[in-house]
């Protein structure tokens, strides 16, 4: 098979470090958190196939709008995301395995369903922390360095999906959502939308965060409130997704699960927006 970008094996010797480093930095605290733990052996195993699906999904919209190699055929985009995901599971099962939370005394089901809930954040972080923590100038860009994709609205908003999940899985599976979402009162609620639609507001429009010239569309005041407004929906949505994945919603009436969304969207909603900035690559000398 021929590929657009051929890597000697130092060259991916020293993207497999960087995507180590970046699964780590970016997965460590859900490979400590006991609820995870929980979900990998109490969701039924269609679920966590459907995670898995997910997760790919996730993977390809990264790699084709942000990650390394700007002109690689669809085909290899889907290769790198296999990779990443099968290199997640290393990853996390050698974590695990090194915590004490697997062994040999466990069964199929329950040690496939912990690695892959564990593995799937780890191959996010490792295609991000492969893309982002590479020395300037020394890879390609990524579409994001494309004029034409840049300030696209998919592919903004897909970026801001990768960002939104990177930040809302850390807190998804914890029961502080839920004891917030419980404690908190139909107003408290809505003012924590707002406070999540106004800080996506400040970091696309008034912090002057790097990259927001080139990736926010702010033509007109029409523009500007359609990107808020999404980077709030993708938040809700990120945050829907990683409480249905980590099993938070199950048995709730639709009103208290509305709550858990509305609460984990408001770490999402910096995912989405500043997390997305950060996740694009930026051209040397910019």
């Amino acid at each position: 098979m021929n590929f657009s970008h051929q890597r000697s094996i130092p060259q991916s010797l020293q993207e497999y470090g960087r995507g180590i480093a970046g699964g780590l930095m970016f997965s460590l605290p859900l490979l400590y958190t006991m609820e995870v733990w929980w979900a990998g052996f109490t969701l039924h195993p269609g679920r966590i196939l459907l995670y898995l699906a997910c997760t790919f999904v996730v993977l390809m919209l990264y790699n084709r709008f942000a990650g390394l190699r700007r002109d690689a055929a669809l085909r290899e985009v889907a290769i790198d995301s296999v990779e990443e995901m099968g290199l997640g599971l290393v990853l996390a099962s050698l974590v695990l395995w090194l915590t004490g939370r697997i062994d040999h005394d466990m069964s199929l089901a329950e040690l496939a369903g912990k690695i892959v809930m564990e593995g799937m954040t780890v191959a996010i972080g490792i295609s991000v922390g492969t893309a982002q923590l590479g020395g300037e100038g020394t890879e390609d860009e990524g579409v994001a360095g494309d004029e034409r994709w840049s300030g696209g609205y998919l592919p903004q908003a897909a970026i801001g999906l990768c960002g939104a999940v990177l930040f809302v899985a850390n807190v998804a599976p914890t029961e502080e959502i839920g004891v917030i979402a419980m404690e908190s009162s139909p107003r408290m609620l809505l003012l924590l939308a707002a406070l999540s639609i106004l800080l996506g507001a400040l970091v696309l429009h008034f912090a002057g965060v790097h990259g927001a010239d080139r990736h926010v569309a702010r033509d007109t005041w029409l523009l500007s409130l359609r990107g808020i407004v999404t980077t709030y929906a993708v938040a809700l949505v990120a945050a829907g997704a990683c409480l249905y994945f980590f099993g938070r919603l199950d048995g709730l009436p639709w009103q208290l699960a509305f709550a858990y969304c509305v609460v984990a969207a408001v770490p999402a909603v910096l995912g989405a927006s500043a997390g997305r900035l950060l996740l694009q690559i930026r051209p040397p000398g910019h």
